[in-house]
C-alpha cells in the first residue's frame, strides 16, 4: 500500500511540473521580450553574483558525487578516498592555473567539498552513498551535458543583452533560429543550479515538518530559483530559458529516482 501510495504521488507532482511548465511556457512565449525589457539591469548586484558563483557549487556537487560513486566500488576504506584526492588536486589545479575568478571558485568548489567528504567518511563505507551518487552522476550526463549543451547548439538563439537595439532578431522559444554561435536557450547556469535537486531525495521520507528536511528543501529550491532569476536580470537569458532548464531538471531528476534510484534500493 505504502508503494502505491508513493507512485500516486510521484505521478502527481510530474503531472503539477508538467502542466506548470506548459502554462508558463505559452505566458513566455508572449511576453518573453516585455519580461527581459522590465527587468533586466546588467549593474545588478545580485545578477553579477549568481553569474559568477551560479555554477562552481553545482561542479563541487558533482565531483563529490563522482568520488563517491567510484570510492563506493573500492572495498578498503581507506582507499576509497583516493578520488576525493584526485578531486582536490584538480581544484588545485584550476587555482593555479585559472584565468578569472570563477575559475578560482571553481578550484575551491573542488577542493573544500572534497575534504569535508573525507572527513565525515573517513571511517564509513561510501557504498552505502552510491544510490544518491549515481542519481547526481546521471543527471548531470543527461541534464547540463547533453540536453542543455545540444539544446543550446541547435536552437541558436540570441541571448537579450546581445539583442539589436530595436530587438529585431528577437525569437520566441518556439521558434528557434537554429545553430547560430548563440546559446541562449535553455540556461545553463540555472541547469548547475539545480543539480541540488536530488538531495531532496535523501530527506523524503523524513516528517514535513522535520527541521533538515525543511532546511535542505528551502536551500536547494532557493538556489535553484535565485540562479535561474539572477540570469534573467543581467539579461543574459529569458524567462522561458530558465523555464526550460528548471523544467528538464526536475523530470529528469523524478525519472531517475523512480526508474534508477529506488529499483537500485530495493535490490541492495
Amino acid at each position: 500500500m505504502i508503494d502505491n501510495t508513493s507512485k500516486l504521488n510521484i505521478k502527481k507532482l510530474t503531472l503539477i511540473v508538467i502542466v506548470i511548465w506548459v502554462i508558463l511556457a505559452i505566458i513566455f512565449g508572449f511576453y518573453d521580450l516585455a519580461i527581459s525589457i522590465a527587468f533586466v539591469d546588467e549593474n545588478s548586484l545580485w545578477g553579477i553574483f549568481g553569474k559568477d558563483y551560479g555554477e562552481p557549487p553545482g561542479y563541487g556537487l558533482i565531483a563529490v558525487a563522482l568520488a563517491t560513486l567510484i570510492g563506493g566500488y573500492i572495498k578498503d576504506l581507506k582507499k576509497q578516498k583516493i578520488p576525493s584526492y584526485l578531486s582536490i588536486v584538480a581544484g588545485i589545479i584550476y587555482l593555479i592555473l585559472g584565468e578569472d575568478e570563477t575559475d578560482m571558485t571553481t578550484g575551491l568548489f573542488l577542493i573544500i567539498p572534497a575534504i569535508i567528504l573525507i572527513i565525515i567518511t573517513w571511517n564509513k563505507d561510501l557504498s552505502q552513498y552510491r544510490s544518491i551518487s549515481a542519481v547526481i552522476t546521471l543527471l548531470a550526463i543527461f541534464y547540463p551535458l547533453l540536453f542543455v549543451q545540444l539544446t543550446k547548439l541547435l536552437a541558436g538563439r540570441v541571448r537579450f543583452r546581445d539583442l539589436a537595439l530595436d530587438y529585431s532578431n528577437f525569437t520566441p522559444w518556439f521558434l528557434p533560429p537554429g545553430p547560430s554561435g548563440n546559446y541562449s536557450f535553455p540556461s545553463g547556469h540555472t541547469a548547475m543550479g539545480w543539480m541540488f535537486l536530488p538531495l531532496l531525495i535523501t530527506v523524503k521520507d523524513r516528517k514535513i515538518k522535520d527541521p533538515l528536511r525543511i532546511i535542505i528543501t528551502v536551500l536547494v529550491i532557493g538556489w535553484g530559483l535565485f540562479v535561474g532569476l539572477s540570469r534573467i536580470a543581467v539579461g543574459a537569458h529569458y524567462a522561458s530559458d530558465v523555464l526550460f532548464s528548471t523544467g528538464a531538471a526536475t523530470i529528469i531528476t523524478i525519472f531517475l529516482y523512480t526508474r534508477f534510484y529506488r529499483k537500485r534500493n530495493k535490490s541492495d
